[in-house]
């Protein structure tokens, strides 16, 4: 009997191995989502940060929305439409605008970190808010943990550029994707994830342009470089769609948790391309608060999973 278990157990080893598609797909949300920051970095040196944002995203939901729409994904109802502009605002407006504008002055490596902090205050806002929460001493000690992490960071004297309120600046604005997250478990949405997501980035992306317009950075837009443009390019492409489409096949593969663990992978990415490409410094205190606020943030979802 023995003899014939073999290969089955050979079979099932080869069944449960990852496939090449998998494999890229989680390079995609891995490598290229962390290597955004750095992109956003480039792009922001000559284009306008809002303006640069709302050209990433209009353009990219732009298409996702057309897509969908040709492969016959029915058009969002009126309803649909007033959650999805809500959503527009709550997970893109707001925190990539901060986003964008602090990474003029904040290190990439560095902003990734403190956008990682979502879930800290996604459960601030289940438990302190929304009351949906149990308070719970050890979700307090990984919230201090996370803290001091980003203490660690935005009061960082030997980085050269970053800044104080520019790091407040994503930290607050993040805190708007945590907003946006809960405000998504109880809304009518379509079906499709992808028309879904697509509607947001547009209008999203529209509201940006509007916030660029109402800042007047249309009237003082730069020289801009062949960098910069490369830089959108790569956010609206690599970024957005084929790294927004991985994730979506993912989820529909492999379970939420694994696919989520770009949250902790993506920072430390960021920081290596940021320092090895962008020569941004990493000393050990930022070394040290990257380490505190993902161990944070590890202990948090852990704890919030089942």
């Amino acid at each position: 009997m023995s003899a014939l278990r073999a290969p089955e157990n050979t079979v099932t080893k080869a069944k449960t191995f990852p496939s090449i598609g998998v494999l890229l797909a989680f390079f995609a949300i891995y490598v290229i989502w962390g290597s955004t920051y750095f992109a956003i970095r480039v792009a922001v040196e000559t284009v306008p940060p809002f303006l640069a944002a709302g050209i990433r995203f209009s353009l990219a939901g732009l298409a996702l929305f057309l897509w969908s729409r040709a492969r016959g994904v029915r058009s969002p109802t009126p309803r649909e439409w007033r959650n999805l502009t809500i959503l527009g605002v709550f997970l893109f407006l707001i925190p990539y605008s901060g986003l964008f504008w602090a990474e003029k002055t904040v290190p990439s490596g560095i902003a990734s970190v403190l956008v990682a902090t979502i879930p800290i205050s996604t459960a601030l806002i289940q438990i302190f808010v929304l009351r949906k929460e149990h308070f719970r001493w050890a979700l307090l000690a990984a919230l201090f943990l996370g803290f001091g992490g980003v203490a660690m960071l935005a009061l960082d004297s030997s980085s050269r550029h970053a800044s104080l309120a520019a790091c407040l600046v994503v930290l607050l604005s993040s805190t708007s994707w945590s907003v946006g997250t809960v405000i998504a478990k109880n809304a009518v949405l379509p079906e499709s994830k992808v028309i879904s997501a697509g509607v947001q980035m547009l209008l999203g992306g529209a509201l940006l342009l509007v916030l660029s317009a109402l800042t007047s950075e249309w009237h003082s837009v730069p020289p801009i470089s062949a960098r910069a443009i490369a830089a959108i390019v790569y956010l609206i492409v690599a970024g957005s769609l084929v790294a927004f489409t991985a994730y979506i096949w993912l989820l529909g593969r492999m379970p939420a948790t694994v696919v989520t663990s770009y949250a902790y992978v993506n920072p430390v990415v960021a920081l290596f391309i940021g320092h090895w490409i962008g020569n941004e410094d990493v000393t050990t205190r930022t070394l040290a608060g990257a380490a505190l606020v993902l161990a944070s943030v590890l202990l948090i979802s852990g704890k919030r999973a089942p």
